[in-house]
């Protein structure tokens, strides 16, 4: 897949590329696009023209900006009148600066269409976007990808560390979900930017501390501030650092929601296109040798059999990490180091 320049034409030839590689749209599909007032609308309409192109019954819905994403925000949008347009989509591209993703909106459409292909993207700008979904084989990159996910599903442990002063571990269950994205959105599928293995931890198993290089609704990126939480069993007992840390206490706090303290989900990131912090989480939990943790919400469909309800959800990711599954060593400082993972990294890197 060819790397795309930034510009009126790299946004057009991102659009072709999600529309028609990633996607393959059908003539007669529809496709709709949901945005609020915060979405970057020339994205939108250039992904609405590349589907048009390709033959797609393409619309776009203008929803009401929420103040927090998820479930947090139902009382913004018109539930019923969504989720009885989106159930009868074949594809649904949300692009809305606060997304519904988690929310009942979004479970309901997902449980009663299945055959709909989902793709979150929010408000992410396009340059990120081209950095993220372009440039690169969705073959090699799925061979990558399920050997990562085969080595996990055939362990019983995690260990996460990195130079920043992570450390934490926590235990796998094989009733939930391992999935990754590489890109094949051809298929009903609930779909993300590309280039990740996604392991939801055994609920109460996740131990250590976690020190953020990046965290939604917290300025720790390349400065001095500090946050790191203390987990014990699955769960934020403390939240140590700075004044940033004070912060984000208060932040977490008002949702008065006990589950948001819980761990939702761990990415493993292998983009070959997202090589350092932006401050986009959706491009940063997929940098290449990093990885992403998620707290709050947890749909059933990656925790079965009744998920983990919460208010929202947010994200944090630590760059360079080891990672280490049962012991042994599948990633070194940011570096795949396993033998049966190093030729398929180094083919999808194109070395």
């Amino acid at each position: 897949m060819q790397r795309v320049e930034i510009g009126e034409s790299g946004r057009a030839m991102f659009a072709k590329i999600l529309i028609n590689e990633m996607f393959k749209v059908q003539p007669g599909e529809t496709l709709v696009i949901t945005e609020d007032a915060g979405s970057d609308a020339e994205t939108v309409t250039s992904i609405e023209e590349a589907a048009n192109q390709a033959g797609a019954l393409a619309l776009v819905i203008r929803v009401p900006q929420a103040e927090h994403d998820g479930q947090a925000g139902m009382d913004k949008w018109p539930s019923e009148a969504l989720i009885a347009a989106l159930s009868k989509v074949d594809i649904w591209i949300e692009a809305q600066s606060i997304v519904m993703l988690y929310s009942d909106i979004w479970e309901t459409v997902l449980a009663k269409n299945k055959t709909i292909r989902y793709l979150v993207i929010g408000e992410t700008e396009i340059s990120s976007l081209i950095r993220t979904f372009t440039g690169f084989s969705i073959g090699a990159m799925k061979r990558l990808l399920q050997k990562v996910r085969q080595l996990i599903v055939h362990s019983s442990k995690v260990r996460i560390t990195s130079e920043n002063g992570t450390d934490v571990s926590y235990q796998i269950n094989p009733n939930y979900t391992f999935d990754f994205d590489e890109g094949d959105f051809s298929k009903p599928k609930f779909g993300t930017a590309p280039g990740y293995v996604n392991v939801v931890p055994k609920i109460g198993s996740m131990n250590g501390n976690i020190v953020f290089d990046s965290l939604m609704n917290a300025d720790v990126m390349n400065n001095e501030n500090h946050v790191e939480f203390i987990m014990e069993e699955g769960t934020i007992k403390r939240i140590e650092g700075n004044a940033e840390a004070e912060k984000f206490r208060n932040y977490l706090a008002s949702f008065e929601d006990a589950n948001m303290y819980k761990i939702s989900h761990n990415m493993i990131g292998l983009n070959p296109g997202v090589r350092k912090l932006t401050g986009n989480i959706v491009e940063d939990e997929r940098i290449w040798g990093g990885v992403d943790f998620g707290f709050g919400h947890t749909s059933p469909m990656d925790m079965p059999p009744h998920g983990q309800e919460a208010r929202s959800h947010f994200d944090g990711v630590v760059k360079e990490v080891s990672i280490f599954l049962d012991e042994v060593q599948i990633l070194d400082r940011g570096v795949v180091c396993h033998p049966d993972l190093k030729g398929l990294a180094s083919e999808l890197l194109g070395e």
